[in-house]
């Protein structure tokens, strides 16, 4: 039977510390920028904020309505309210708090309790509210945290602006990354019931490997856009292009609306510019080999360009540790990589990947929830 533990609960509240302050610190660069009259700098970061708000807002309303239309529809109407307001990811939190907290710590084991009151029905109530969280940190992560990290990176490197707020942001990102990736990978092997558990040592190893990797493609694109802004644009639309592509190619069921699918499928082909995720289970060995291939080409393309392209860059002490720690975070990520799906990959998908039509069915007593149909690894 999956559990929630009081591990759990400790992740579940440092990741609500780690928003809060997230959000504090993106106000307090954005802030600073517009004291410093760096307008273009605030508003960019702004808009990876509020477009990551809205996005995520809608996909959380979208499946509260739809966990709640059977059973209480008056609901919807103050919870329509709160996500307006942007404050939706908060109502997710309470209820991760209120049911987490009564998993890990009042477990009730009395034959005598109600059916909504039983161990197995809180401890899936919680499972479902982290598994949510989970899928709304993904899609916040790669929205508006990488692409921030990518604008501080950029600022540090082209234009020299050193501020202990610009460390911060980095800081925080680097954090918001580390945290969305690996409560990802625990909420999918928690919520599919025939998933071993995710233990210590995958867990280092899967944060490496995407974190790893993730940061070398952001040194890629930071230094290509050193070089030609124009490109970098050309380039990341490109990519975006082949991943929404991708994704529509597989036809992907995830939301109940088409026009919510098409959003999902915009998002994830987003996120496909900075990391690999697998849309509809099943073997992608051949595919994720091509995705790192390229981009490990495109990664030692663009150090190249430099080393002929621009001689006098060369002598400059900062483009020479770039250089390294790009080349470096690759080759370790793509090791990480592989050490991850010799050894610590799950193999074994659950029923509804033979039949993705039957989302909502139960196995072994356990019914599988929307996160069979999300982005799996």
């Amino acid at each position: 039977m999956m559990k929630f533990t009081k591990q759990n609960f400790i992740f579940l509240v440092g990741g609500i510390i780690i928003h809060v302050v997230d959000i504090g610190v993106d106000f307090w660069v954005t802030t600073n920028y517009f004291c410093q009259g760096q307008y273009s700098w605030g508003i960019l970061i702004l808009f990876f904020r509020g477009l990551a708000s809205l996005i995520t807002q809608i996909f959380s309303y979208e499946w509260f309505k739809n966990d709640w239309e059977e059973t209480d529809t008056g609901k919807t109407k103050w919870i329509f309210l709160v996500h307006l307001f942007q404050c939706g990811i908060f109502i997710r939190y309470w209820f991760a708090l209120k049911y987490g907290c009564q998993a890990a710590f009042k477990q009730n084991s009395s034959r005598d309790a109600s059916e909504i009151e039983s161990p197995s029905f809180i401890q899936k109530q919680a499972i479902d509210v982290m598994t949510d969280i989970s899928m709304l940190r993904v899609f916040k992560t790669f929205l508006e945290t990488t692409p921030q990290l990518f604008v501080q990176i950029y600022i540090l490197m082209g234009h020299g602006k050193n501020s202990i707020c610009q460390y911060a942001a980095i800081f925080m990102s680097f954090c918001g990354i580390s945290i969305s990736t690996v409560d990802y990978q625990v909420s999918l092997r928690k919520s599919l019931p025939d998933k071993e558990e995710f233990h210590l040592l995958p867990k280092f190893v899967y944060l490496f490997y995407k974190l790893l990797s993730i940061t070398s493609w952001i040194l890629s694109i930071s230094l290509i856009t050193l070089l030609s802004f124009k490109s970098s644009v050309i380039l990341l639309i490109f990519l975006w292009i082949c991943g929404f592509t991708w994704t529509w190619k597989q036809h992907t069921t995830f939301c109940k609306s088409k026009r919510l699918e098409y959003l999902y499928r915009t998002v994830v082909g987003i996120i496909l510019i900075f990391t690999f995720f697998n849309v509809k289970g099943g073997k992608t060995r051949v595919c994720i080999s091509i995705y790192y291939a390229t981009h490990t080409v495109v990664t030692v393309g663009i150090v190249f360009i430099y080393m002929f392209g621009e001689p006098t860059v060369i002598k400059e002490i900062h483009f020479t540790i770039l250089s390294i720690i790009t080349i470096f975070s690759q080759v370790l990520g793509i090791t990480f990589l592989v050490v991850y799906h010799r050894c610590f990959h799950p193999t074994t998908y659950c029923r509804a990947q033979t039949y993705p039509d039957e989302v909502d069915e139960k196995r072994d007593g356990l019914e599988i929830g929307r996160f069979q149909n999300f982005i799996m690894q």
